[in-house]
This record gives C-alpha cells, structure tokens and sequence, in this order.
C-alpha cells in the first residue's frame, strides 16, 4: 500500500472567513462543496469544514484522509496489519472512501478510485 497524499482536517467556525487564509497559505485556491450535513472547502493539503455540532462531529472525528492508488487493495492490507474498519468502502462525490481504525486508535479516511 502507498498512502500518495494526507489531507489534514479542520473544524471552523466560519468557512469563509477561513478560507482566504488557507489559500493565501497554500496558493491554491479552494474547492467548495457540502457533504453529510456540512460545508467544507478543500485548500491545498486542508479540508476545513463547518457546520451543525452533530455534522461536524462525525467529519472531526476523522484525524486525516488518506489518498491511496488502490482502496480494495489498502483497506486490506490495513486490516491484514491490524486496523478494523468502521465505515467500508463506498462512493463518494469524489471516487471511493473507507473508514479505518488503526491499532493504536487513530481513525482515519482512506479514499481512492
């Protein structure tokens, strides 16, 4: 498996007046869309999001998303090593996800073709 990206996640409390920060930061400009009840923006390596505590607790649940090549192939050798899955794969706006626990707690995104 080879993670090819990691997108960090954050929570805040106005999006728009994050983004230009993250933007300026980055040089990339955001990509706005909504997804389970929240708004989010992805900027360069961030995905910022904001929304109703409920919504957003499920998104800031997840530390990272990690971009794999081969998500069949990754969520197996994830739990070949030990992580459980708690969300499996699915398709999303954006291709395929699946949520992971990692042995030692962390719980993480993967997503992929």
């Amino acid at each position: 498996m080879t993670i090819e990206s990691v997108v960090v996640r954050q929570r805040v409390e106005d999006l728009e007046a994050a983004v230009p920060f993250y933007e300026k930061l980055t040089g990339s400009p955001a990509s706005r869309f909504a997804f389970a009840g929240v708004t989010l923006a992805s900027v360069g390596p961030f995905l910022l999001f904001s929304g109703p505590d409920e919504a957003a607790q499920r998104i800031a649940g997840v530390a990272a998303t990690l971009a794999v090549a081969d998500l069949g192939a990754a969520v197996g050798e994830a739990v070949a090593a030990g992580a459980e899955v708690v969300v499996p794969a699915s398709p999303t706006p954006n291709g395929h996800r699946a949520v992971l626990r990692h042995p030692h707690g962390g719980i993480y995104e993967y997503v992929g073709p």
